[in-house]
């Protein structure tokens, strides 16, 4: 039974245009591992960067440090530039599909968390943003990671939200079971997990929009470490049957 922990990354200060993010997550990280050292727990020795630990960042942060802030527009306008396609509006809300293919309410933009009158948009590109974080996190730690940009979206046919995966490097986002058999036997054809979703999800539960966490490490997830993008999570409008 694989055992997986979830360690949110505290003590990263407030980020703005420019910050060197991978820099301040490295350093609160070790940070972290040196304080939970000192303590009498051997289990809280262990979290030390370790080779496939994942990294999970919040797109607030990403978006921050890339400069990607507007002022003096409403979200509404902010959101129709960002977008490609409106798909649905209720009142002041859209429903769109972004440059990078998301499709999303406001096309991401977002009013939380960011100082005064600004609004953050999505990175420009958040596979990228993700590649530039995992390559200064490696250099700067010494293992192998991956790293995941997550941003907060709402699903049809359920209430409420979750993290998802809107950039991804150093890990397969998908895990594929098409082909093999279940325990009864029955060759499954249709199983492919969003494994990038589900840690982005899970990392959520320590870091949140109360919490002030912006970054954690999963460790002991089930990912195999190879190249890998958000962008292959993204279904193809001609296979999508609500657009």
């Amino acid at each position: 039974m694989t055992e997986i922990r979830i360690i949110p990354i505290r003590g990263i200060p407030e980020i703005v245009p420019g910050d060197d993010l991978a820099a301040l997550i490295a350093q609160e990280g070790r940070a972290v591992s040196e304080r939970e050292g000192r303590a009498v727990s051997e289990q809280k020795k262990s979290i030390r960067w370790a080779d496939g630990d994942v990294v999970v960042v919040t797109q607030k942060v990403v978006s921050k440090a890339e400069g990607r802030l507007v002022r003096g527009i409403t979200r509404r306008e902010a959101a129709l530039s960002e977008s490609t396609r409106v798909l649905r509006r209720m009142g002041d809300a859209v429903i769109s599909e972004t440059r990078h293919g998301l499709v999303c309410a406001n096309a991401g933009v977002d009013d939380s968390n960011v100082p005064g009158d600004c609004l953050a948009l999505l990175p420009v590109d958040p596979d990228r943003s993700a590649r530039r974080i995992r390559a200064r996190l490696e250099h700067l730690v010494g293992v192998r990671l991956a790293v995941i940009v997550s941003d907060t979206f709402g699903r049809a046919w359920r209430v409420g939200q979750t993290d998802v995966a809107i950039g991804v490097a150093g890990m397969a986002p998908l895990t594929d079971y098409r082909g093999s058999t279940d325990t009864f036997g029955r060759s499954l054809a249709a199983t492919l997990i969003a494994v990038a979703d589900e840690i982005a999800g899970a990392a959520e539960m320590v870091m949140g929009k109360r919490l002030g966490v912006c970054a954690a490490v999963v460790r002991g997830a089930p990912v195999r470490l190879a190249d890998g993008s958000a962008a292959e999570i993204i279904r193809p409008s001609h296979e999508d049957l609500f657009r």
